[in-house]
């Protein structure tokens, strides 16, 4: 069944369908300027089946999803083929569906062993969805959770994804997800000049929206490709907004986003941490405490350290079978630490500390100014520039986005 189109950009689904939805407001708790309880059970997009269940009877849809994707303890597509929704095919992003390859690593397509569904990857010969994958679908769904960090590439999947349907002339029915680093916004706006995967469009390291939130944004700022933008008028996107959530609310992942982020610590530790991607630094990827813990040979001998080894989702991480000297964050107090930003100090420590200065940085810098989104950071490392100096820096380019971010918030903050 092909769905008839409309003129209408977005359509926000809640209860009996309205077109309005107005989230739910939560009981701040006093002290953590970030934490909330919620007077109601909080709900995904995925948990209001019947929002989005009557919109699929009778079509062929593709899903794009990864292990994030579930209803209760169920995955979304157990669920659906249990209530009867043909599924043509699935997509799936970096890391792939069951979510334990390496970062960066080449995803194959294959087969669902448990369903028999093909797989199609979109994080390795392509990115985008073909005509030829599209030719009998229906409806196009999207699922999967994101951790609200610009680096982390489930957004750019998600841009590509929409640019897809729109080429196609596609419905999309997003299934909205709380974003567990959704209550600030921080870090250097991405310059374009440093576009990459890792970094598509002009925001801040932490963002804070959800990821119906940002697409929303995408479409209204015309930051698709020239020909979505062109397409976009006539394209139907259906967010099914989560239930009694707004941006204050602490929401603790039901399953690990990717194989390096194991816990809610490594988490909210990601933002400030994973600008060592791009130097001689290792996160302690493939131990017990990834994205907690940074560390390298040549620091001091008396610091706390630890081994990188060679498992599964990291067969070869920096520094494998190499004893690092560092500092271990797994038991702090993130929230309290930090105060709710992007924290620099642990990256201005590990510079000091690093007695090669000319090799901190791999590759010239490139990947940490992809990182960075900018060229600037890099710089004031060197320079030996404070964090409030860092920070000061960011402030137009930040308030500025604050303004754009503003008109596409679909929860209260």
């Amino acid at each position: 069944m092909q769905l008839p189109f409309r003129r209408l950009g977005i359509v926000l689904l809640a209860a009996a369908l309205m077109l309005l939805y107005i989230p739910a407001q939560s009981q701040q708790t006093a002290g953590h300027p970030g934490k909330s309880t919620t007077t109601s059970a909080l709900l995904t997009g995925a948990d209001q089946m019947d929002l989005y269940l009557p919109l699929l009877k009778g079509s062929n849809i593709v899903i794009f999803a990864n292990q994030t994707a579930l209803v209760g303890n169920t995955h979304l597509v157990d669920t659906l083929l249990k209530a009867g929704i043909h599924i043509s095919k699935i997509f799936s992003p970096e890391h792939g569906f069951r979510g334990d390859a390496d970062a960066g690593e080449h995803v194959n397509s294959a087969t669902d062993p448990k369903t028999g569904i093909p797989i199609i990857s979109l994080y390795g010969n392509k990115r985008k969805p073909s005509a030829t994958d599209l030719a009998d679908v229906d409806i196009m769904l999207f699922d999967i959770q994101d951790v609200g960090v610009r680096f982390y590439t489930y957004i750019s999947s998600l841009q590509e994804y929409i640019e897809s349907a729109i080429g196609n002339h596609r419905p999309l029915i997003l299934l909205d997800r709380p974003n567990p680093n959704g209550s600030y916004v921080d870090g250097p706006v991405l310059d374009k000049k440093f576009r990459s995967f890792v970094g598509m469009q002009p925001i801040p390291t932490v963002y804070g929206m959800t990821l119906g939130e940002y697409a929303h944004m995408l479409i209204g700022e015309q930051w698709l490709d020239s020909s979505a933008n062109a397409g976009a008028h006539n394209f139907r996107l259906t967010i099914i907004p989560c239930k009694n959530y707004n941006h204050h609310s602490r929401y603790a992942l039901p399953v690990k986003p990717s194989p390096n982020l194991p816990d809610m610590q490594s988490v909210y530790l990601y933002p400030s941490l994973c600008l060592f991607e791009g130097t001689a630094v290792s996160l302690g990827r493939v131990t017990d405490k990834p994205f907690q813990q940074f560390g390298h040979p040549s620091f001091p001998k008396d610091l706390y350290h630890f081994t990188p080894a060679s498992l599964p989702g990291a067969k070869n991480p920096p520094l494998l079978d190499q004893t690092c000297y560092g500092y271990d964050l797994s038991n702090i107090d993130v929230h309290r630490i930090t105060g709710d930003r992007l924290s620099l100090q642990w990256l201005i420590e590990a510079y000091k500390l690093f007695p090669d200065k000319d090799h901190f940085f791999l590759s010239g810098g490139e990947f940490f100014n992809k990182l960075a989104g900018n060229d600037v950071l890099q710089q004031q490392l060197k320079d030996g520039r404070t964090e409030d100096e860092i920070r000061k820096s960011w402030e137009p380019a930040l308030n500025n986005f604050k303004i754009i971010r503003k008109k596409y918030l679909l929860y209260a903050e």
